[in-house]
C-alpha cells in the first residue's frame, strides 16, 4: 500500500512473545557462561539489598532504641572513663551488676546523667551503632564492586550477542533476491540493521538479568516482611494483586503503541533516505514545500504513535504511586499502633518501610522492563521477518564450477519481473568465444534484462540459458560471476580509497610496474598522476570528488584487474563529454581485446563495429548480424540509424 507516494510497512501479523523469544535463544547460547555469570552476580546483588534495611533494623533496635526499655532492662557501662566514674559517685542509689569483667546498670538510671555523662555510659550502644554503620558502607562499596560487574558483564554479552544478530541478518539481506531491494526502501533496512537491533541490545542488557534481580528481590521482600510481622504482611499485600493487575493491563496496551512506532520509524528514516538522496531534484524543481508537508505527515504520524505511548506510561506511573501511598499508609497506621502496644519494635517498623518502598520499585522497573521488552519483541518481530525472507536460488544451491568460458546461449528464454508482464519472449541467442556481440533496441525493450539473466541476478520463467552446454542454474553462481566483469554507464564507487575500489583482493597498493601498466591500459593513469595521494586518494560516496568520465576510467580500471573472460558493456560513454568519451573508448577498446564482450548500445554508432548486431524490440529478437546487413535488411535497425543520424 502507498501512501502520499510512499510504500508502508507492510502490517505483521502478532507473533506470540514465546515463539519470539525461542528464536533469540540460539543466538544468546553460545554466551550462556556470561548469562550465568550476571544471574550470580545479580543474586549477590539482591542479598545486598536486603541487608541495607536489615542492618539498619538492627541498628535502631539494638543501639539507638533498644528493645529491653523496660525497668529492668539493663546497659553495659565501662567504669574506667571519667564521666561514668562522676555520674556513679554523684548517684550512690544507682546499682551496678557485674557479670564476669562487664559491668552493667539500669537503663531507667540514664535520665539521672548529664548530656556528656549519657554519652558515656552508652559508649557500648555507639560503639554497636558505628559498627553498623560500617557495614553499611560497607554493603553499599559491595554494592558498588559487583554493580560493575554486573553491569560489564551484561554489557559484553549483549555486544557479543547483538554482533552475531546483526551480522546475521547482514548477511541474510545480501543474499536476498534484487526484488526483495526493490520493494523494500534503504531507509527502512538500515532501520533494521541499526535502531531495530539496538532495541534488542537493550533489551539483553537492560531486562533479562534485572528482570531476574526484580523477581528475586520481590520474593526475599516478601519473605523478610512474613518474617518480620505476618500480620502487618498479609494486610499490606492487599494492594499487590491491584498493582500487578494494573501492570499487566498497561503493559498489553504498550505493545500495540510500540509497534506503530517503529513502523513510523522506519518510514521517517526511508523517506529522509529518499529526499537526501535526491536533494539535487528537490531544489532542481522547487519540490521544496512539497518535500515538507511529505514530511511533516510522517513526523506527525511518528509522533501521534509516540504520544500513544507516553500517555500510557504516563498514567500507569502515578496509578502505582498512588497504590505504594496507600500501603505505605496502612503500615504507618496499623504497624505504629502496633509498636505503641509493644509486639513490634521501632526498628521493625522502619525497616518495614524500607522494604515496602523496595517492593514497589521493582514493580515498578518490572513495568519500564516490560515497556522495553515490548519495544524489542515489536523489533524482533520485523528482524525475523527479513530473516523469514527466502534467499535468492544463487545463494542457496553453490552448484558446478564453471570451465573456461567458450559458449553461451539463450534457448527459447521467457522472464518477466512479475509472470504475468513478461520482458523477454522465447529469445534464442548464441554467443562464442572471442565475439563481440552488440544488442540494441528501443527503450523498455528488454535490453538490461538479458544482462541480468546472464549473471543471474534472476532466473526465466521459461527456457534455459546455458554455459558450455550446461545450464547456468547449475553452475556455482559466485565462481561464474569472476569471469565476468561488466562496465556500466553510471558506475558505482565505495567510499574507500581508489585502490580498494579497483585493485583486486588481497593485492598490494603498491604502484607497481605491472598495476602502473594495467592503469595505462585502463587510460586513469592521468587521473591519479593529478592527486597527490595517488592509488590512496579517498573518496566518498558516489565516487565523489571525482568527474563522471573518470569514475568511469576506474571502472574500466576494475574491470582491467578483473581480468574477465566474458565482458559486458552498459553503454559506458553514454554520460560523458566527448573528450572523455574518446579517453573512455580506448580504453574499452583495449579492454576489449581477445575477449567476449557483450554490448549493450543505447547509441547506435557504439555498435557498428560489433561483430553481430542483435535488434530488440519487446523482449523479442526481431533482427540479427552485421552493421551491413541490417542496413541492407532496411528494418528497424536501419530505421533507428536513420533516426539517429538525422
Amino acid at each position: 500500500m502507498r501512501r502520499g507516494g510512499y510504500m508502508e510497512e507492510s502490517d505483521l501479523r502478532d507473533t506470540k512473545d514465546t515463539g519470539l523469544v525461542r528464536r533469540l535463544i540460539p543466538y544468546g547460547r553460545p554466551h550462556l557462561s556470561l548469562f550465568l555469570g550476571a544471574l550470580a552476580l545479580v543474586g549477590v546483588l539482591t542479598l545486598l539489598d536486603l541487608s541495607i534495611p536489615w542492618i539498619t533494623k538492627e541498628a535502631i533496635d539494638r543501639y539507638i532504641v533498644p528493645k529491653n526499655r523496660g525497668e529492668n532492662a539493663l546497659i553495659q557501662v565501662d567504669t574506667r572513663q571519667q564521666p561514668v566514674q562522676t555520674f556513679l559517685s554523684n548517684h550512690p542509689e544507682v546499682q551496678l551488676k557485674r557479670e564476669g569483667e562487664k559491668t552493667f546498670i539500669l537503663r531507667s538510671h540514664l535520665s539521672k546523667a548529664e548530656a556528656s555523662q549519657r554519652l558515656a555510659l552508652r559508649r557500648a550502644d555507639i560503639t554497636g551503632a558505628g559498627i553498623a554503620a560500617l557495614l553499611l558502607l560497607g554493603a553499599l562499596f559491595a554494592t558498588l564492586l559487583f554493580g560493575f560487574a554486573q553491569t560489564f558483564v551484561l554489557e559484553t554479552m549483549g555486544q557479543r550477542i547483538i554482533f552475531d544478530l546483526r551480522m546475521a541478518l547482514f548477511s541474510h539481506i545480501r543474499r536476498l533476491p534484487l526484488a526483495w531491494f526493490h520493494e523494500n526502501p534503504t531507509g527502512r533496512i538500515v532501520t533494521r540493521l541499526t535502531g531495530d537491533i539496538e532495541n534488542l541490545r537493550e533489551m539483553f542488557t537492560s531486562v533479562i538479568t534485572f528482570v531476574f534481580k526484580d523477581l528475586f528481590l520481590l520474593m526475599g521482600i516478601a519473605i523478610t516482611l512474613f518474617f518480620m510481622d505476618a500480620r502487618l504482611a498479609g494486610i499490606t499485600f492487599l494492594v499487590i494483586p491491584v498493582a500487578i493487575f494494573i501492570a499487566i493491563f498497561f503493559a498489553t496496551r504498550s505493545r500495540t503503541a510500540f509497534r506503530k512506532l517503529r513502523v513510523r520509524i522506519a518510514e521517517i528514516n526511508a523517506r529522509l533516505a529518499e529526499n537526501l538522496s535526491g536533494m539535487t531534484i528537490i531544489r532542481l524543481f522547487a519540490r521544496e514545500e512539497e518535500t515538507d508537508k511529505a514530511f511533516r505527515k510522517l513526523s506527525h504520524r511518528h509522533f501521534s504513535a509516540g504520544m500513544e505511548q507516553v500517555r500510557i506510561f504516563a498514567l500507569f506511573m502515578p496509578v502505582i504511586e498512588v497504590l505504594n501511598a496507600s500501603a505505605l499508609g496502612l503500615i504507618i497506621f496499623y504497624g505504629g499502633s502496633r509498636v505503641l502496644s509493644g509486639p513490634m519494635t521501632l526498628g521493625a517498623l522502619v525497616a518495614y518501610i524500607s522494604y515496602l518502598r523496595m517492593f514497589f520499585r521493582p514493580i515498578r522497573d518490572i513495568a519500564e522492563k516490560y515497556n522495553i521488552l515490548q519495544n524489542a519483541f515489536s523489533s524482533a518481530e520485523r528482524i525475523f521477518h527479513i530473516l523469514d525472507t527466502p534467499l535468492a536460488h544463487d545463494e542457496k544451491d553453490r552448484g558446478k564450477i564453471p570451465h573456461a568460458f567458450e559458449e553461451l546461449t539463450f534457448e527459447n528464454l521467457s522472464f518477466g519481473y512479475t509472470p504475468e508482464k513478461p520482458v523477454l519472449k522465447e529469445v534464442n541467442l548464441s554467443i562464442t568465444r572471442g565475439e563481440t556481440i552488440a544488442i540494441v533496441g528501443p527503450t523498455g525493450a528488454g535490453k538490461t534484462s538479458i544482462v541480468s539473466l546472464l549473471v543471474r541476478f534472476w532466473d526465466p520463467q521459461k527456457g534455459v540459458l546455458r554455459i558450455n552446454g550446461t545450464p547456468l542454474s547449475q553452475l556455482n553462481p559466485l565462481l561464474w560471476r569472476k569471469q565476468v566483469a561488466m562496465v556500466m554507464q553510471d558506475p558505482f564507487l565505495f567510499a574507500g580509497t581508489i585502490a580498494e575500489n579497483i585493485l583486486p583482493e588481497k593485492t598490494a597498493p603498491e604502484l607497481t610496474p605491472e598495476i602502473k601498466r594495467t592503469l595505462e591500459d585502463a587510460g586513469c593513469h592521468f587521473v591519479l598522476d593529478r592527486l597527490p595521494q595517488g592509488l590512496h586518494t579517498p573518496l566518498t560516496e558516489g565516487g565523489k570528488p571525482l568527474s563522471s568520465g573518470e569514475r568511469q576510467l576506474l571502472s574500466i580500471a576494475r574491470a582491467f584487474f578483473r581480468n574477465p573472460e566474458l565482458l559486458i558493456l552498459d553503454e559506458a560513454t553514454s554520460y560523458v563529454d566527448s573528450l572523455s568519451e574518446s579517453a573512455i573508448q580506448e580504453a574499452l577498446n583495449r579492454l576489449m581485446k581477445d575477449r567476449t564482450t557483450l554490448l549493450i548500445a543505447h547509441r547506435l554508432s557504439t555498435a557498428r563495429n560489433a561483430d553481430r548486431i542483435v535488434v530488440v524490440k519487446n523482449g523479442a529478437i526481431l533482427e540479427e548480424g552485421s552493421h551491413q546487413d541490417l542496413m541492407a535488411q532496411n528494418g528497424l535497425y536501419s530505421k533507428m540509424q536513420r533516426l539517429e543520424v538525422s
